[in-house]
């Protein structure tokens, strides 16, 4: 029988070879670590060159990992630690992580295990680091990211985890023609989307402003959702009240209706200009009516664990009635 490696024997293999792989040479820790992964899965080391030391470095690293197994949570959990070290040495503004909003956005999904199960094709766009994370073992979609870092470290998880997805590295506002999805999940970008040509002609486009990516990347993405199909975004506070949102708030409610509103934990922020909520919609189409009480709360923190066990029940029972109409 083989032996069963914990989180952190493997955070520990997945930390040192990295480290390893940046004293060699061979990119930033968040390269390095899609390098590491990589290495673990084709269980051989393939960067050249290397130096004799850390040659045999990695060689007794495998040795400690070989003919033992890992369950799919501890790659999630190990990762998850080795990509939490990586974004705080060194983070780009596309790179911006949310952690602990990936865990609510998986209970969220938890919440709707039912539906997902029955259906579901999804469409994560703009994974950064965080929610890939967290795919339910069922689910199968389509995953992008413009970062190549990021779709590299993507795509070693996914296989170590034996996940079956498509990656796309792209610009998910410029792309057209992503094949049709049942549910989207994105994080949100916060800033501005920068090329004009591509969004001259966005419906959700302020009239006397610049577009904000938050705004673009929704819209292009309704275009891939189908009719009735579920989107969940991780969005700012100040998204539909901000200036110039006049033209976007029209957009949605020709498009889609509101499900629900979760506000992660004003505790998790620094700021307040920093909170965000887990926005929950569908897209209008046959048979699609608005509920008659939108799943509005303000989520406890996972400090609290009766309140936020008491919170998931509740998600959970919405959605058992909402789509069992």
């Amino acid at each position: 029988m083989k032996r069963q490696l914990d989180v952190d024997q493997l955070f520990h293999t997945l930390d040192t070879m990295t480290e390893i792989l940046t004293e060699e040479g061979h990119g930033q820790y968040l390269e390095a670590l899609a390098q590491t992964g990589e290495n673990l899965f084709r269980g051989e080391i393939l960067q050249e060159p290397l130096s004799d030391g850390a040659i045999a470095k990695m060689d007794a690293l495998f040795k400690q990992v070989h003919d033992t197994s890992i369950e799919k949570e501890t790659v999630r959990k190990a990762f998850q630690l080795a990509i939490i070290k990586g974004m705080k040495q060194s983070v780009q503004p596309h790179h911006a992580m949310t952690l602990m909003g990936s865990q609510y956005f998986h209970l969220t999904l938890f919440s709707a295990s039912e539906l997902i199960k029955k259906r579901f094709m999804i469409l994560q766009l703009v994974q950064g680091t965080c929610l890939r994370l967290t795919i339910p073992q069922y689910s199968k979609g389509h995953w992008a990211e413009v970062d190549e870092s990021l779709i590299n470290l993507a795509y070693v998880m996914s296989n170590l985890q034996q996940y079956d997805l498509e990656l796309l590295q792209m610009d998910s506002v410029r792309e057209q023609g992503i094949p049709d999805v049942d549910l989207i999940l994105s994080d949100l970008p916060i800033g501005i989307y920068t090329n004009d040509d591509v969004i001259e002609s966005f419906e959700s486009k302020p009239d006397e402003a610049r577009m904000p990516a938050e705004y673009a990347l929704i819209e292009n993405s309704l275009k891939s959702l189908k009719p009735g199909g579920i989107g969940l975004y991780l969005i700012p506070n100040d998204m539909f009240s901000r200036d110039h949102s006049e033209n976007f708030r029209s957009f949605m409610k020709r498009e889609a209706i509101t499900l629900g509103m979760l506000q992660l934990p004003a505790s998790m922020f620094k700021a307040e200009k920093h909170q965000k909520s887990i926005w929950m919609i569908q897209k209008k189409g046959p048979g699609v009516t608005a509920p008659s009480q939108a799943l509005l709360a303000e989520l406890p923190s996972f400090q609290r664990a009766d309140a936020l066990s008491d919170m998931m029940t509740r998600i959970n029972d919405w959605f058992l009635k909402y789509f069992s109409r």
